[in-house]
């Protein structure tokens, strides 16, 4: 009976006991060890290893911890001493538009006007007669000399005219806020010298009512109708194949330089159904965030679509609105308090309906949707603060995470109130030092320096920053973005207001963390901690401590997207 009345014991220090062997016999699915390893986690911001299973992190610490989760099955890499850090998000970006670029032709390298004629030149010898000629890139303030014949630093289009004659060219501008036709897109399109402007848009003329060959904000929309109707006669699948082959190339390229996450600032309904589609067959490669850009009827009637969160294994969330209130600086389309400085009387362009934002605002707040407004110009800014406020007075305790995209430029009275009403300041570091040379051309120096690309300020007053780069308008390349967050550095070596600068940390914390909570994903992604998701990528350099002039030479060695490399360098 002795014995009996032992067993009790006996069994529970035997359950204890092969629990706590169970315990130290977890195998991680991946290890990583002897890396410079940067967490982005404030309470344990560096360590040596990560251990990997089931996609998510299981552990963060040392290389000697590590090896209790090593077992025959585990993926093992030496890091060899790089760099670790969490994969990027990029925190603006168009990730169709960055497809496009891939597979049209990219015009960000030109350095003049000749060299995107004679790139139009070749494309028209490859294409069929009738097919358009379609481009992305150009910035005539990028130019190394400026067309013999021009107007506002446009050329004319009779250039491409002459090597373009029987196929339509369609040429967006850099910042996708213009385009450059030649003849027969206007013809085609019905656009004369008696053409009306549209609300929000300008068909440019010059001083004797002449067609100068660009269509400026909402103007695009006239080109683009008859495009969509060649694009049209294609058919159903050959459309559908050129869409993912487009898609396929942007998400190799984000991995290629380390971008784990993207936010796509404005995919139709459309769109979002095909991204839904590949999500469910587990064929995205990177996670996509998307906030939906459709007019404000649209949005009601397909309100059945929000929210989609973590779609295929937390590859694709959509629950935020898009809406653009203005153009960009370098078109002359940034809706601003006063007039351009080098553009008499011009005040930039409302390139949306506000009675359609107030109402759309209205439709997201009921719904529990990001609004995210496109804001450059200091005028836009301070409608679209307007617009949330009258929002979020009823209910300021709601965590809303409204946006507003770019904040590129506001006049310092904005600033408090986008902490007052908890507003994120989606902002683009690498457009200051893309845009500075014209900064002050547009602006003026009292504007630039009290207002433009104000990331310290915004910091300061406890506002939320976020980072991207807004591909295409400009490259996917994080480490340009980077260093134009930390320097402020031009290509010239001048500094654009150093006073505005991030700290190496606040740079990469803008690029991780913040842009997780800017999507309400801070709990899943943006630091290396236990239970998120293992997106992790090595580098070459370690960005918290390499010199400045390296920054811009990172190059990415591995990307891992839910604990499975995605990409390598050969």
């Amino acid at each position: 009976m002795r014995n009996i009345a032992f067993l009790p014991a006996i069994l529970i220090l035997l359950f204890f006991s092969v629990s706590c062997n169970q315990e130290t016999k977890i195998t991680a699915d991946m290890v990583l060890t002897n890396g410079q390893v940067y967490t982005v986690n404030k309470s344990m911001p560096n360590a040596e290893a990560v251990a990997v299973k089931d996609g998510k992190i299981l552990f963060v610490g040392s290389n000697a911890e590590v090896e209790k989760y090593i077992g025959d099955s585990t993926e093992k890499i030496d890091c060899k001493g790089q760099f670790v850090m969490p994969g990027f998000i990029e925190g603006h970006g168009h990730i169709h538009g960055l497809g496009s670029s891939l597979i049209n032709l990219n015009l960000m390298d030109v350095k003049n006007w000749d060299e995107i004629v004679a790139m139009v030149a070749e494309a028209v010898k490859k294409a069929k007669p009738g097919d358009w000629i379609v481009g992305r890139g150009w910035h005539q303030e990028k130019w190394n000399t400026a067309p013999s014949k021009n107007y506002l630093g446009y050329p004319y289009h009779e250039e491409l005219d002459k090597v373009s004659p029987e196929n339509p060219v369609i040429l967006s501008h850099a910042s996708g806020h213009s385009l450059y036709v030649n003849a027969l897109a206007l013809n085609l399109s019905g656009i004369t010298s008696s053409t009306p402007n549209p609300k929000g848009g300008d068909i440019v003329k010059d001083k004797n009512g002449v067609l100068v060959g660009v269509l400026e904000e909402t103007a695009q929309n006239l080109v683009l109708v008859a495009y969509s109707d060649w694009e049209s006669k294609k058919s159903e699948e050959e459309q559908k194949q050129k869409w993912i082959e487009s898609l396929h190339l942007a998400e190799q390229e984000c991995l290629r330089f380390g971008v784990t996450s993207f936010q796509d600032a404005g995919s139709s309904f459309q769109q979002v159904a095909g991204m839904q589609e590949l999500a469910k067959k587990n064929k995205l490669d990177i996670r996509h965030w998307l906030m939906v850009r459709e007019t404000n009827a649209a949005l009601r009637n397909n309100a059945n679509v929000f929210p989609i969160i973590n779609e295929g294994n937390s590859h694709l969330t959509v629950k935020a609105v898009k809406v653009s209130l203005d153009g960009a600086l370098g078109s002359y389309g940034a809706w601003m308090l006063e007039p351009y400085a080098d553009r008499t009387g011009w005040m930039g362009q409302n390139t949306f309906n506000m009675d359609s934002l107030k109402a759309i605002a209205d439709f997201c707040w009921k719904n529990n949707l990001q609004l995210c407004v496109h804001a450059i110009g200091d005028k836009a800014n301070r409608e679209t603060i307007n617009i949330f406020s009258e929002q979020i007075k009823n209910e300021k305790t709601k965590d809303h995470r409204w946006r507003v995209e770019h904040a590129q430029h506001v006049n310092p009275a904005e600033i408090p109130r986008f902490k007052e009403w908890n507003v994120i300041a989606s902002m683009q570091s690498v457009h200051c030092t893309s845009d500075a040379p014209f900064v002050l051309k547009r602006l003026g120096a009292e504007r630039a320096a009290s207002g433009a690309y104000m990331w310290r300020a915004f910091m300061d007053a406890g506002v939320v920053v976020t980072n991207g780069t807004d591909v295409p308008v400009e490259r996917i390349n994080p480490f340009d973005c980077y260093y134009a967050a930390v320097t402020r550095k031009l290509s010239n070596g001048e500094t654009f207001y150093p006073g505005q600068k991030m700290t190496r940390e606040e740079g990469i914390y803008s690029y991780t963390m913040a842009n997780a909570f800017a999507a309400f994903q801070d709990k899943e992604l943006g630091s290396l901690e236990v239970g998120k998701w293992a997106d992790i990528i090595i580098l070459d350099k370690n960005l918290v401590t390499c010199k400045e002039e390296d920054i811009k030479q990172t190059k990415v060695i591995t990307t891992i997207v839910g604990g499975k490399q995605k990409y390598h360098q050969k």
